[in-house]
């Protein structure tokens, strides 16, 4: 079955900064795999149009998928749409239905001219519904823009996500163990050699004197296999 592959990018000054956490990436990371979608890559850039413009017009080349996060509201710094028109060497307008979802949401004395910025998208873009407060995402070809905020990004992924293409689910499994990286790392390479079609990965926990742990994680769309690499795993001497 063909891998089907994803890229993720998460627009803001304000996460580069520190100021906001990304929890996006995780959630959106973590949709994607249980529909057999993979993520080869995250990217965060900032809201300088440029910036958005290389990260998309590269991801959107290598990747099946390119979900971005931000950079869609009312706001001056709130460049995405604008970018994305521009990468996809087109321009911005007025949709109707943008237009007519934000009128519905929003009475007249609120519908000023920021507020109805948010329904200015890429010509050619289909819209993305926000459940939550109106003011749609987008998608062009293989690239959906969402909005930054997590509970209306994660509502506007729910509504289009049954329509994805996905592969087989890749399964994980995990072992914790009392040793050093150093200690497994011959081991693990040759178990790694036996198993050359699982993704294995060796990561150190907190650290104290009384003891080192690491977790062994493997990753594989066949269970019956990774069971069988865990298996093996369980074997070796340390």
């Amino acid at each position: 079955m063909q891998q089907i592959t994803a890229a993720i990018i998460i627009i803001g000054d304000e996460i580069l900064s520190g100021r906001t956490k990304d929890i996006n990436t995780s959630w959106l990371a973590t949709e994607l795999n249980l529909r057999g979608i993979q993520v080869d890559e995250v990217r965060v850039v900032s809201d300088k149009q440029d910036a958005i413009i290389e990260a998309v017009n590269t991801l959107r080349a290598r990747n099946h998928y390119v979900f971005t996060t931000g950079g869609i509201g009312p706001t001056h710094d709130d460049k995405t749409a604008e970018a994305i028109a521009v990468a996809f060497d087109t321009s911005l307008h007025a949709d109707t239905e943008a237009v007519s979802r934000l009128e519905d949401y929003y009475p007249p004395e609120k519908r000023n001219a920021a507020r109805m910025k948010m329904a200015l998208v890429p010509k050619g873009a289909g819209l993305i519904d926000n459940p939550i407060s109106a003011a749609p995402g987008f998608i062009m070809d293989n690239v959906y823009v969402m909005a930054g905020i997590p509970s209306i990004m994660q509502a506007m992924f729910k509504g289009y996500a049954d329509s994805l293409t996905g592969g087989a689910e890749v399964h994980s499994l995990s072992l914790e163990l009392e040793c050093g990286e150093g200690d497994l790392a011959a081991p693990l390479s040759q178990l790694q050699d036996d198993f050359p079609e699982i993704d294995i990965g060796c990561y150190p926990g907190d650290m104290d004197r009384q003891k080192h742990v690491v977790t062994v994680v493997m990753r594989h769309r066949d269970p019956m296999r990774l069971e069988q690499a865990m298996s093996a795993l369980k074997t070796i001497k340390i």
